[in-house]
């Protein structure tokens, strides 16, 4: 069982929009992953048009990728980057988390979530940037998602310290 799907509760209306490696994104958003390690990823899905219906209006994350090797599922955010689009990507990652809620297992969670720029980096001053991305749960990692920034695998016993539980709901 790949990482989203063994994460995601059996009822999950989620678990039939799960694809095979990187497919679940878009050709475009593809090109911001390293290509040597976009075979990493043993499923996607695709959670900004998994939760469009009925939050038309709101800011949503675009994609969870689960990490073959580790088993952690993360998430990525292709978004221009700039101060006036921080507090959007803030959103994102929140309304993200409340939509999850219900379709994780309880114990799963998004080990990291990272933002990588669609376009030019433009954060002014870029250190006060990252800190508010940090302290709300947010790595951005430039214009390419390197392998680098991969969780390590599950026998490392790294702390992740933007894992955030999600918890299910009674």
């Amino acid at each position: 069982m790949t990482p989203i799907r063994s994460g995601l509760v059996a009822s999950s209306r989620l678990q039939v929009l799960v694809k095979d490696g990187v497919q679940a994104l878009k050709r475009g958003d593809r090109t911001f992953i390293e290509e040597p390690m976009r075979g990493a990823f043993s499923d996607s899905l695709d959670i900004d048009k998994a939760f469009e219906e009925g939050h038309e209006q709101e800011n949503r994350w675009d994609y969870l990728l689960g990490h073959r090797e580790s088993g952690k599922i993360v998430g990525l955010e292709p978004h221009t980057a700039s101060n006036k689009h921080l507090a959007t990507v803030i959103k994102k990652r929140a309304a993200s988390l409340r939509h999850l809620r219900e379709h994780l297992k309880s114990g799963v969670f998004v080990a990291e979530w990272f933002w990588v720029a669609s376009g030019k980096v433009d954060f002014t001053p870029m250190e006060k940037a990252v800190t508010r991305l940090n302290e709300n749960g947010i790595r951005f990692v430039g214009k390419t998602f390197l392998r680098k920034w991969l969780p390590a695998g599950p026998t490392a016993g790294t702390k992740h310290t933007h894992a955030r539980k999600i918890k299910p709901r009674p």
